[in-house]
């Protein structure tokens, strides 16, 4: 597939990367190899894990700035690359919008330097897993490799020798992907996150929309049929259609008699059975049919799906089973940074007793299908964080209390191991600023206490 922005020409012209980021040096780097002349700004001031970063790039010849974005570096600029986590109503923003100067993502500057198709696949939770298994799946007959989002970011990969990028695609990303035109387009789902940023949830919507119609509409669009926004938004997708979880029309994947199959122009195949998944829960089910669906049609068999997807190992921090000690199995999904995604995995257990580790700084997002999933799926409920009075309130109001409040990750996890459960879950509904850096830092931390504990 050839790139819609032949034109971007980068050689001796002056670009302006915002941020710091992984993504942001990345692009840089890419832009000074081609022979642009790149200046870096970052809005926050330097930390001492920068020193050797920005030692680095500056050796390369790329000027850095930390601390506010100066005129120097803005005016004149011929493009900007962004980094995902800047907003569209940031002052930052404004000032190149009064400039003219057009703002592009590190996805799109990628997908501008490259014929490698792109398999995009976005969506509120699901995205890392799905790509790491597409990409993984494809491995298997291609040259394939997961960025993004997850991996690396796809400007780290355009001197490979490549037959597909599968790039996992925040809304952030996309809001900035104008000519962005993936070969497949993929959408897990859609529930209401990151609404601050996007000025509202229509806005969120539209970001994540636009790589699907229009003249960004994609060769084959991808869609959750069980969604039901998804599902009456998959009229106006371009492309060859295929829905997933549902045995809809004549493109789809879907559950019968605990197996998946996939369908196509009507012929359908049976390829693998739920008990050869080494993934559990609807959820993951889901993820797995998306990935049949972008390797059928890029012509991987059969026995080379089911092999893939009996070797894959779940991603870290996604409901993540690590570790066991006698009865009692531990997982880490601290990935779920809100009640969405917690869903999921709360409503993989079924007839078991389970312990829910929750809690973090609150998303202010409802709480109802949380709390109704909780008095289905989990016995006890340990709370923890900024966010733990409104979780105790909303449970207690919806008839739950049986909930253990914890000042600690350490003291929750040493009151679950306690009561001896058959299952104890990290999937904290929450994003984890209170307490750690991030949902990584907080996996990590669960993971090696869990492992301290249970030698």
């Amino acid at each position: 597939m050839k790139s819609i922005c032949p034109n971007l020409k980068l050689f001796d012209k002056k670009v302006l990367v915002l941020g710091l980021s992984k993504s942001g040096i990345s692009a840089a780097k890419y832009l000074n190899k081609a022979g642009a002349d790149v200046y870096l700004t970052e809005s926050r001031e330097q930390k001492p894990e920068d020193v050797e970063k920005i030692q680095e790039l500056k050796n390369l010849g790329i000027n850095v700035e930390t601390g506010g974005h100066s005129d120097e570096f803005i005016k004149d600029a011929y493009i900007a690359v962004t980094s995902p986590g800047i907003p569209p109503h940031s002052d930052i923003m404004k000032r190149l919008k009064e400039e003219k100067i057009t703002v592009i993502s590190e996805v799109e500057l990628a997908y501008s330097q490259t014929g490698v198709p792109f398999i995009a696949i976005t969506g509120t939770n699901g995205k890392t897993t799905t790509t790491a298994l597409t990409a993984h799946i494809l491995s298997s007959e291609f040259k394939a490799e997961p960025c993004g989002n997850y991996g690396v970011p796809p400007c780290d990969l355009l001197d490979k020798d490549l037959d597909f990028m599968v790039c996992e695609c925040s809304s952030f990303q996309l809001e900035y992907s104008n000519s962005f035109v993936p070969q497949i387009s993929v959408w897990t789902n859609f529930t209401p996150d990151h609404i601050d940023w996007h000025g509202g949830l229509e806005n969120y919507f539209k970001a994540k929309a636009k790589i699907f119609k229009g003249p960004q509409a994609p060769q084959f669009s991808v869609l959750n049929a069980k969604d039901e926004r998804l599902l009456h938004f998959s009229k106006e997708c371009g492309g060859t259609l295929f829905l997933f979880d549902a045995d809809i029309g004549e493109n789809c994947s879907y559950i019968r008699e605990e197996a998946i199959y996939f369908k196509r122009s009507g012929k359908e195949e049976k390829i693998i059975t739920l008990d050869e998944c080494p993934l559990i829960g609807n959820h993951n089910y889901q993820n797995v049919m998306c990935a049949i669906i972008a390797a059928k049609i890029e012509g991987v068999s059969n026995e080379d799906i089911k092999k893939s997807i009996m070797s894959f190992k779940v991603p870290e921090h996604r409901l993540e089973k690590f570790a066991q000690k006698e009865k009692t199995v531990f997982y880490n999904d601290s990935k779920a940074t809100n009640p969405e995604a917690s869903l999921v995995a709360i409503n993989s257990f079924n007839g078991c007793d389970v312990v829910l580790i929750a809690g973090g700084r609150d998303k202010n997002t409802d709480l109802a299908e949380f709390c109704d999933a909780v008095k289905k799926h989990i016995k006890t409920v340990v709370l923890i964080g900024e966010a733990a009075d409104r979780f105790d309130e909303n449970l207690r109001e919806n008839g739950f209390d049986n909930i253990i409040r914890e000042n600690t990750m350490q003291s929750a996890i040493d009151k679950s191991i306690e009561l001896n459960p058959d299952v104890v879950l990290l999937s904290p509904a929450c994003a984890s600023f209170d307490m750690f850096s991030g949902y990584e830092e907080r996996g990590r931390v669960f993971k090696d206490y869990v492992l301290s504990k249970i030698k």
